[in-house]
């Protein structure tokens, strides 16, 4: 089996304003404080392992106001083979691709948009790939006590129940927050948790839809769920680039920066990955 603190790939949604040179270019609007920008909505698949981090491949997000009026595809220089696909569906895709690359993969970590997906966390699952993925507050477990939110399951976890462990290093020392975990009642084979976040200074709580094929300790799942702030850390280092809102991916050289391009899915995007057709194939021993 591959090392757990090997590798963690972290999926992340961002977005970077439209500078393509197609004025009636709107992906999505970003609406700020008395004005309308353009921008574009990209979803970012990231590496990150205990000796570094990298962004190692991204989708462009194309709605599907846009993929239903190819005329305005067309003006943008998006291909018409190109049919709408959601945000866990590009997901899939990626971590398909770096599988396939032999890519050592042993958990992977997202935000709530891929942690409320159940085919998403079907397919890892029947690849036996473990996640830690947030959900929301309103995101339904199902115990052996009964069907609770995710807020309310973490109000009847009693103070026993709670650890103070560290999710990472931060700029400013380690990230101290109390931890809790809760079965989730399920036959499937593998091991299912609610993982629950407590800010020890506002008590401002955070809910992660876990799972692994063999039993790992409370403190294994804290760590991949620090790992997805690399993430975010990828994106504050990419700020500092030059051209950073020219920055495109060629074929095999993710994260290259270049001047500005034809906006447009890589070309493996064309078809919308089925939500249970990720083909992760099982880990041997």
């Amino acid at each position: 089996h591959a090392d757990p603190r090997i590798a963690r790939p972290h999926i992340g949604t961002a977005t970077r304003p439209n500078n393509c040179g197609i004025p009636s270019l709107t992906v999505i609007e970003i609406r700020a404080p008395g004005r309308i920008e353009n921008s574009q909505v990209a979803v970012y698949l990231a590496y990150s392992t205990p000796l570094g981090h990298a962004a190692i491949d991204r989708e462009l997000y194309v709605p599907r106001s846009w993929t239903q009026d190819p005329d305005r595809c067309q003006v943008a220089g998006i291909p018409g083979t190109v049919d709408f696909a959601t945000k866990p569906q590009l997901a899939a895709r990626m971590i398909g691709r770096a599988l396939d690359a032999g890519l050592a993969v042993s958990w992977v970590a997202g935000d709530e948009v891929y942690g409320g997906n159940p085919h998403l966390r079907t397919a890892f699952e029947q690849g036996q790939l473990g996640y830690v993925l947030a959900v929301a507050c309103d995101h339904q477990f199902t115990t052996r006590a009964g069907t609770f939110r995710a807020d309310a399951l973490a109000r009847k976890l009693p103070r026993r129940a709670w650890q103070k462990l560290s999710a990472g290093a931060g700029a400013k020392g380690h990230r101290f927050y109390d931890w809790a975990l809760a079965d989730i009642a399920d036959d499937r084979p593998g091991h299912r948790h609610l993982l629950v976040r407590r800010n020890r200074s506002t008590g401002k709580l955070a809910f992660y839809r876990c799972y692994s094929a063999n039993r790992v300790p409370l403190s294994s799942l804290v760590r991949v769920a620090g790992r997805r702030w690399t993430v975010e850390e990828t994106f504050q280092s990419g700020k500092g680039w030059p051209d950073w809102t020219n920055t495109r991916s060629d074929a095999g050289r993710p994260g290259t920066v270049g001047s500005p391009s034809r906006c447009s899915p890589t070309p493996s995007s064309s078809r919308p990955l089925p939500p249970n057709a990720l083909r992760i194939q099982p880990r041997t021993a």
